[in-house]
């Protein structure tokens, strides 16, 4: 209905080899791998199992916050153009990598295809973190915190256009980045899309200082270094649903150290709540209120990473597991426990 065949759109899809994957179940998840937790998401690649770009992405604002039909239509133009090419011989073959598949993940298995259940994209994701996390191999700044926003550098997207810039701030204006660029390349690796730039986005180290891209101005191509900021990868979970993440029900904001001096508070880690969630009375998590001032989590007020409680609680506690904060309110000081939950999301 949105493509119909005498469209321009619906004319490049003519051209396609047109497949939907209703079930994971046998799936190479090897090389069909992303972020699982984007609810639609595009491969465009060729017979030789050759991925030429990615369709999809999204922030923590909304599904479709980087989806539009006309940046669909450049990516299917693209890809075209890609395909031929490949086949004249311009295009290098990639090394495939590794076959992988949801049957060789132990809780994976267990939770679905031997209880008869369909294998969802989304269980791929939380069954294979919360597997890993069991066994003490799982990394939750980059396991949990994917995708990062391209927002938390200044990097807004003209969506219709792929990627070109609409607008920028923060480290990519301070890098020289400016509204009408395109972006081409991520660290040195072509990008045709959202998909393919956050795919690749998502990769960087993070604890790494800087990435280069390289934008296209008026036809002249700039690589252009731009300085991560502190917890650039971080953003909100809550559409996760993730299984891994305990849920504080609370929301807080790191204290200044011009704040923690005139306070006389010393932790890497005081926040001052901002925002309880209703549902914390519900359930009997906590009994914070806005403006408590938090100072230490089980008795810890240093952290390497973390700036505030409810992340320090994300990275270094399980889920369910519950916690002592040390809180202040008001003049007074006081010990008060918080239950963390651990969410359970269509499984």
């Amino acid at each position: 209905m949105l493509s119909p065949p005498d469209s321009p759109r619906g004319k490049l899809l003519s051209q396609y080899v047109l497949a939907r994957v209703v079930r994971m179940d046998g799936i190479n998840i090897g090389l069909f791998e992303y972020d699982r937790h984007n609810p639609l998401y595009y491969f465009i690649l060729n017979g030789d199992e050759q991925i030429y770009l990615r369709y999809g992405g999204r922030d923590p604002s909304a599904v479709d916050s980087h989806l539009s039909l006309e940046s669909i239509e450049l990516a299917l133009a693209k890809g075209l153009e890609l395909h031929e090419q490949y086949q004249a011989g311009k295009l290098a073959k990639k090394p495939k990598p590794e076959p992988v598949y949801p049957s060789d993940f132990a809780l994976l298995r267990e939770r679905t295809t031997e209880r008869g259940r369909c294998v969802e994209c989304h269980l791929i994701g939380d069954f294979t973190a919360m597997e890993a996390d069991q066994k003490g191999e799982f990394d939750r700044i980059s396991g949990m915190y994917r995708s990062p926003d391209f927002k938390n550098i200044g990097i807004g997207f003209d969506v219709p256009k792929g990627l070109v810039l609409a607008e920028t701030d923060g480290a990519a204006a301070a890098a020289g980045m400016a509204a009408g660029d395109l972006i081409t390349h991520f660290e040195g690796t072509p990008v045709w899309t959202f998909g393919d730039l956050q795919y690749l986005y998502d990769k960087t180290d993070r604890f790494a200082e800087q990435v280069t891209m390289t934008v296209s101005r008026d036809g002249i191509a700039k690589d252009v270094s731009i300085a991560l900021p502190k917890l650039w990868w971080y953003s909100d979970l809550l559409f996760r649903q993730w299984s891994i993440e305990p849920r504080v029900y609370f929301e807080s904001r790191p204290l200044s150290e011009e704040e923690k001096a005139a306070r006389g508070v010393d932790s890497d880690i005081a926040s001052e709540v901002v925002k309880v969630d209703p549902v914390a009375e519900l359930m009997g998590a906590h009994e914070l209120e806005a403006g408590d001032v938090i100072t230490a989590v089980d008795g810890a007020s240093t952290d390497p990473v973390a700036d505030r409680a409810e992340l320090y609680i994300k990275l270094r506690k399980q889920a369910g597991a519950t916690v002592q904060l040390t809180v202040r309110r008001g003049d007074q000081t006081f010990e008060t426990p918080l239950k963390t939950a651990r969410m359970s999301f269509r499984k």
